[in-house]
């Protein structure tokens, strides 16, 4: 339990510390927006036409008669939708991530300056094309894993009262622990961690990666909020992954973009 509590400590002192930076925070919130588009168009479009595409897909039901038709068609056009939502949820963060790379790299250098007693900041070394090049990979790996577990947790909905009561629970978790692997990924890769060996070290740390994430997945179900969140989570992200990584942290310094001049 106690690591459930430091997750979310984590994740507020994030939000803390981008609030001190406006600067940092101004920036950081561009990739969200852009994101964000791009997502309410997709969604929009697939409100407009999503019974069309259904209806498409299914002729062997054609023929049915009323209501059976408009109840099926309508219950697959509305499992597509939810289905997407779910998708979209999980794969905001990776997408974001990928859009805004120069952004939150640029962030999570400055977090983790502020906080280094020597202050100094981990760098992977690699040309920028190479690490986009190593972000776009990753992500899909784990979008990849996030979409096999968004399908069981879909299965198992329809199950009697557990697909009503658990099965939500546990998809906050699910997705909760995703988000924090690609939230951590942006401080992780600058230490030349590889996805395999951030799976194995989030994995030992279970309790602290569901406080930090699960409460992230949750708020990102309300519109734009995660645009707003998104900052502050890689800032959190990148205090947690100090953590992680058994590195010493200091108290941040207060004195907001009066820090970031100095450090430019």
């Amino acid at each position: 339990m106690h690591d459930l509590g430091a997750g979310f400590q984590y994740l507020l002192q994030g939000q803390r510390w981008v609030a001190r930076h406006g600067k940092q925070y101004g920036f950081g919130l561009l990739p969200g927006l852009i994101t964000l588009v791009l997502y309410a168009a997709a969604l929009v479009a697939l409100a407009l036409w999503g019974q069309d595409f259904v209806a498409w897909a299914t002729p062997f039901a054609d023929d049915w008669s009323s209501p059976w038709l408009g109840l099926f068609r309508g219950f697959l056009t509305a499992v597509l939708f939810a289905l997407a939502l779910l998708l979209s949820v999980v794969t905001f963060t990776a997408v974001t991530l990928l859009i805004g790379q120069p952004f939150y790299e640029n962030l999570s250098e400055k977090v983790d300056r502020d906080v280094s007693p020597d202050g100094t900041a981990p760098e992977s070394g690699l040309p920028l094309w190479r690490e986009l090049w190593i972000s776009a990979r990753d992500s899909l790996r784990i979008v990849a894993r996030a979409a096999v577990w968004g399908v069981l947790l879909f299965a198992l909905g329809f199950l009697p009262f557990v697909g009503q009561t658990a099965v939500p629970v546990i998809g906050f978790f699910v997705t909760g622990f995703f988000l924090t692997e690609e939230l951590t990924a942006v401080a992780l890769q600058r230490r030349r961690v590889d996805l395999r060996d951030r799976l194995t070290l989030l994995r030992t740390r279970k309790t602290l990666i569901w406080g930090f994430g699960t409460p992230l997945a949750v708020a990102f179900l309300v519109p734009f909020v995660a645009v707003f969140l998104m900052p502050g989570a890689v800032a959190g992200a990148t205090l947690m992954a100090r953590e992680l990584a058994g590195e010493e942290t200091a108290e941040p310094e207060e004195n907001g973009d009066a820090l970031d001049e100095v450090h430019a």
